[in-house]
């Protein structure tokens, strides 16, 4: 269970990538779980980011020697990687501890070698120079993050939210990272992945927006919803409606729909007692062997096995 978190910063912190981990896993939210959380660097002092702030940072690397998570933020990469700091984060790694680096991170967790044989990710405009610079690690540019065994690696900025959610909804379940994500006013899960945003201008903003539409699409997951009637409803061909949806969200309407019914499967076998087939039907899969097909294709374990490791303790006594 993840209780422990500790955050490397080294000078030059990119303070909204610092801002993120901080929000995800240094708040305390009453209900949620609490974290010992900990910020920690070579030398401790004040540490300049890259905004010219600086910030007092108490702890030295040891912090992170025994933290169930360690949190590398990207830096000023014009500095050599301390080898200390690589040191801390093999020693993480040798002892199966979670890593997760947020955007330029992933540089020093590949200097230190654990990416090596790994798939990883970072921000589009670095990952031919990761690719290039660690020919050892497979770079895939196209994604949000990556999960390979402990490690984590997130895309470029906002994409460490994503990743931070993720490993939320692993440990603690989809209802703890939709709280969460609600008190940050961002979803729960992004479809696509970053290349939806590599070297492409901001669209800009129609009156016919997918906003609506995407709305009621949620509110009728357990109804047929074929690009036919998605592009009837917005008053378009289907290429034109499919082509749209794709820019507006980054991933296609079926895949889409499949997140969202997902996530409705999660929230209703953490929360409720219903049967595996009412489940299925309730969140719009039909049938139950659908439901664990994407159960396993997505997140590894069948529907039980998540409901014995998430559901909620009153709702698992009132069911017995």
């Amino acid at each position: 269970m993840l209780r422990s978190v500790a955050v490397i910063a080294l000078p030059g912190l990119h303070s909204f990538e610092f801002g993120v981990v901080c929000e995800v896993f240094g708040l305390r939210r009453a209900g949620l779980p609490a974290f010992d959380f900990r910020i920690c660097t070579e030398r401790p002092g004040l540490l300049q980011t890259d905004v010219g702030v600086s910030i007092l940072v108490d702890s030295g690397l040891d912090a992170a020697d025994d933290a169930d998570l360690v949190i590398m933020t990207p830096y000023d990469r014009g500095r050599p990687l301390p080898p200390t700091v690589a040191e801390v984060l093999r020693r993480a790694d040798s002892r199966r501890a979670r890593i997760l680096s947020v955007c330029a991170g992933a540089f020093a967790l590949a200097e230190a070698g654990i990416l090596n044989g790994r798939r990883a990710t970072t921000h589009w405009q670095h990952s031919r120079e990761l690719a290039a610079e660690f020919p050892e690690v497979t770079v895939d540019e196209n994604v949000l993050y990556v999960e390979d065994g402990n490690v984590i690696t997130s895309a470029g900025t906002a994409a460490g939210i994503d990743a931070s959610l993720h490993l939320i909804r692993t440990e603690f379940g989809a209802k703890v990272a939709s709280a969460i994500a609600r008190g940050m006013v961002v979803p729960p899960h992004r479809e696509g992945g970053q290349a939806q945003y590599i070297d492409r201008p901001v669209p800009t903003q129609r009156g016919d927006t997918m906003e609506n539409l995407l709305v009621w699409m949620a509110e009728h997951l357990d109804a047929e919803l074929p690009v036919s009637r998605l592009a009837s409803r917005m008053h378009m061909s289907e290429r034109t409606f499919a082509r749209r949806f794709r820019e507006e969200t980054g991933a296609t309407p079926a895949a889409w729909v499949n997140s969202q019914r997902l996530l409705r499967a999660q929230n209703l076998l953490e929360e409720t007692d219903l049967s595996i087939d009412a489940v299925a039907s309730a969140a719009g899969f039909g049938q139950a062997v659908l439901l664990r097909h994407h159960f396993h294709k997505r997140l590894g374990v069948s529907p039980a096995a998540y409901r014995r490791t998430f559901q909620a303790r009153e709702v698992r006594a009132g069911a017995s």
